[in-house]
């Protein structure tokens, strides 16, 4: 529904063409954005959440969360709309092209830097203070091949009774983040299991091939924007390719291309799921852990355990907790 809200103001901003200065109109089509999806992002994330006996913060905390992602989102779409715009001006024909190499440049730093710079501002973080846990996985990150900074513990339990894992940042930023609410619950089998799957990712480049593929959705994208640009900017009135009127049109277009190709990347991101599922059980040999892990998992985490096929091929990242579990028993 969200959504649906904002093709129908990016519609209408396209309809208006309010002749505004190109970091005001970013900001006017944020702030607007915003307003409309926020009931469903309320309702999602912090009503449904709290129905549901998932989320621990309060409604102060989530609103100040909130304005935070706000205000990242609003000054990358600042940097992105100004760099854009300024290849437009420099090549109404191959902007485009000259994009997809900037977009894609700054999604590989973004994914070394999150650990160190972005999830801070969320979330807490202290060195892990279990020795016999941070030495098996150490030990764990030798035997896959994966060197690691640190192992740390992540603060999520004071917003949410979710449990999470990760092997975050690349090279020097790469670190084992694992939430307290994991730690609390799971045993240590079960731990190492999770993370040798998530290990598995950097075993085999999935990072790597994610952000390939997220350039080449960019590149589409692009094209389809810079497509559009070309045919329509005249016929609505704008005064140019670099006219600020027009962002609605690239986001449309180009946003067109991203969703129509999702279920495409989501299939890919499930094949790279399974492959990490069977290195996991295989590098530790706890077929077992692994189980009960992906059957707390699902039920702390709410995980629809057998969704539907369209339902899985439309949305799912991830394969269903019991094709997980079923492929783990046959290996």
């Amino acid at each position: 529904m969200a959504g649906c809200g904002t093709v129908a103001l990016l519609v209408t901003l396209l309809w208006q063409r309010p002749s505004l200065h190109g970091a005001v109109y970013v900001v006017m089509l944020v702030a607007l954005s915003e307003l409309v999806s926020l009931p469903a992002t309320f309702y999602r994330s912090y009503t449904l959440e709290r129905r549901y006996e998932l989320s621990t913060q309060s409604r102060a905390e989530w609103v100040r969360d909130h304005l935070k992602g706000v205000a990242l989102t609003l000054a990358f779409a600042l940097v992105a709309a100004h760099v854009v715009y300024t290849l437009i001006a420099w090549s109404p024909t191959f902007w485009w092209l000259a994009a997809a190499v900037t977009g894609a440049g700054a999604a590989l730093i973004l994914t070394k830097v999150a650990p160190v710079l972005l999830l801070p501002l969320f979330y807490k973080f202290k060195p892990l203070d279990r020795a016999d846990l941070t030495s098996r996985l150490v030990d764990l990150s030798r035997r896959a091949g994966v060197p690691i900074l640190g192992v740390y513990e992540w603060g999520l339990g004071a917003k949410t009774r979710r449990a999470n894992a990760a092997l975050a940042g690349s090279g020097r930023t790469r670190r084992i983040l694992l939430s307290d609410t994991l730690l609390s619950e799971y045993t240590e089998e079960e731990i190492e299991v999770i993370l040798a799957h998530e290990m598995a990712h950097h075993v085999h480049h999935d990072i790597r091939n994610a952000l390939i593929l997220e350039f080449g959705l960019f590149l589409a994208a692009g094209y389809a924007a810079a497509v559009a640009l070309s045919r329509w900017w005249q016929p609505l009135g704008l005064s140019g390719p670099a006219d600020p009127a027009g962002m609605p049109l690239l986001l449309l277009s180009g946003g067109a291309v991203i969703l129509a190709a999702t279920p495409l990347v989501n299939a890919f991101s499930r094949a790279n799921e399974r492959r990490a599922d069977r290195f996991a059980v295989q590098l530790t040999g706890g077929r077992e852990p692994f189980v009960s892990a992906m059957r707390r998992l699902g039920a702390q985490n709410l995980a629809e355990e057998t969704p539907s096929r369209l339902s899985v091929w439309l949305f799912h990242t991830h394969p269903p907790v019991e094709e997980r579990i079923s492929a783990a028993r046959q290996l």
